[in-house]
């Protein structure tokens, strides 16, 4: 509370715990409704502190808005994974008959049920966020928020509110890009925060950008059946271990994705018969192509929503080439009582779990007497691409880059997942890969793994990569029988050896 003495560290990491003047008309001010703002203003609400949230959605360029709760909830995360549900059923269906299972009428997608479906379970979403908010307090303004000062923030309304703060927290997040050098495709063109709140189905559709966006939206659209196409620049989940996104590739293309390699758009032109006609290079041929498509989606990307936050004015600083906002280990900014937290931070995860906890954390600090701060490092994640790929610590290359390729160790095996056998599936793309440090103790510094339900295997194993687990730690680990994620106990083989990396048997 105001007037305490701080803890050991406190004044290090909390510049800002001061008492409060009464002429604040808030404790924290909250500028973002996604997953890091809510979750920073819900925490400093516990401990009965007065705060705001202000959030407002600037509807895209297509005019889809949509409800609190930020990108995850309304237009990421939820809707994604949902729609990716919806492509496993598919392949499901078809693993039916194999076991047993008579499916006496074709079965076909219907876009409409499934969109109307996922968008009333967002907007319950966006209700309980409301709820909430109200429940702890919280004060909730559906505005645009812009400083006008370092400790005063404008509404962007006709009426011009004003909220005065002490404490600040930047946590607008992300939106697309669009490739305005591309001729049509604002026009003519979505992203992401389209797709998901379309209410008839997209049709033959071409993705522009090998992002993990791109591909998840591009796995899931062909899952349901629908003539996809993703068009790549370069290589595929950039940051990511190669070797993986590579197969991750791979996996796609047998599952009826395609893909044109090398290749960039130079005009989107709109037809008499409403479909899209997408001009591109093909840089390895230096020849110019064409096709048509019913839509054409841009995952190229995402830039820190700041344009109306008007930093300047605060003495925000940026990285002058992304955009996005400079903190500290504290979250804090270039100007101490402003924080930043989320996909607008430089050099931070774009993933909403670490975006919550750095909120929570943030809070606490503030106002719980905390000194700790969000780690950062071996942050657990996954890609939900029609075959999945979790990861959790630094990637093959990464590990090569920082210890150098003598004294790593990498562990590898191709598996073949049970279910997989009675319906016949191939498995050609199933791999494990686990990257530790040669030394004697043999640290783990990477685990990568391609499979289903990659995200639900990755998240176990995190915790003892976090610990500092090492490789005969994880040997003496009894696997759970049968299941793929066992093949990760059981690793054995490595590259440098050469030998087949293949299991057999049970």
């Amino acid at each position: 509370m105001p007037g305490e003495a701080l803890p050991p560290g406190c004044a290090k990491y909390c510049p800002s715990y001061i008492p409060l003047p009464s002429s604040w008309a808030y404790d924290l001010l909250v500028i973002g409704g996604g997953s890091g703002g809510l979750a920073c203003a819900k925490e400093a609400a516990q401990f009965g502190r007065k705060v705001a949230v202000l959030d407002y959605v600037e509807p895209s360029p297509q005019g889809t808005a949509w409800g609190l709760g930020g990108t995850c909830v309304n237009v990421g995360c939820i809707p994604k994974k949902l729609m990716h549900q919806a492509a496993l059923l598919g392949s499901s269906l078809k693993d039916a008959q194999h076991y047993g299972w008579s499916i006496s009428q074709p079965v076909h997608h219907t876009w409409s049920v499934m969109a109307q479906s996922v968008q009333n379970y967002v907007k319950s979403l966006n209700w309980g966020h409301r709820v909430q908010l109200q429940e702890k307090k919280v004060k909730y303004f559906n505005i645009k928020g812009s400083f006008s000062d370092p400790h005063t923030v404008r509404g962007l309304t006709k009426a011009g509110k004003e909220v005065s703060c002490y404490n600040i927290v930047i946590a607008t997040g992300g939106r697309p890009k669009y490739p305005v050098h591309v001729a049509g495709a604002l026009e003519y063109g979505i992203t992401s925060d389209d797709l998901f709140w379309l209410k008839e189905s997209p049709g033959k559709t071409l993705i522009v950008g090998a992002s993990y966006v791109s591909l998840e939206c591009a796995g899931f659209l062909t899952g349901i059946g629908l003539d996809t196409t993703v068009m790549m620049r370069s290589i595929p989940l950039r940051g990511f271990d190669q070797q993986m996104a590579s197969l991750v590739t791979e996996h796609m293309e047998s599952y009826g994705t395609k893909f044109l390699k090398r290749c960039f758009p130079t005009k989107v032109e709109k037809l008499k018969s409403n479909r899209l006609q997408v001009t591109w290079k093909n840089a390895d041929l230096g020849t110019e192509e064409t096709d048509s498509f019913n839509t054409v989606m841009w995952a190229v990307g995402r830039a820190p929503d700041t344009k109306t936050l008007n930093l300047e004015a605060a003495g925000v600083k940026t990285n002058s080439e992304t955009g996005k906002i400079i903190v500290d280990a504290s979250e804090a900014t270039s100007v101490p009582h402003i924080y930043a937290i989320g996909d607008i931070t430089e050099g931070r995860p774009e993933l909403t779990p670490t975006a919550i906890a750095a909120g929570k954390l943030l809070a606490q600090r503030l106002f719980s007497q905390s000194s700790e701060l969000m780690d950062y490092d071996n942050v657990p994640t996954t890609v939900f691409t029609p075959l999945e790929y979790g990861c959790v610590g630094l990637s093959e290359e990464a590990a090569v880059q920082r210890h150098g390729s003598d004294n790593i160790e990498v562990y590898h095996a191709y598996y073949k997942p049970l279910e997989f056998t009675v319906a016949e599936r191939d498995a050609t793309q199933c791999y494990i890969k686990m990257v530790c440090l040669r030394e004697r103790e043999q640290r783990i510094l990477g685990l990568h793994f391609i499979g289903p339900n990659a995200g639900e295997v990755i998240q176990g194993f995190a915790l003892g990569i976090k610990c500092g687990a090492t490789y005969p730690q994880m040997m003496k680990t009894v696997g759970i029988h049968p299941t793929c994620a066992e093949e990760v106990t059981k690793l054995h083989i490595t590259k440098r050896s050469g030998l087949d990396a293949t299991v057999t048997g049970c």
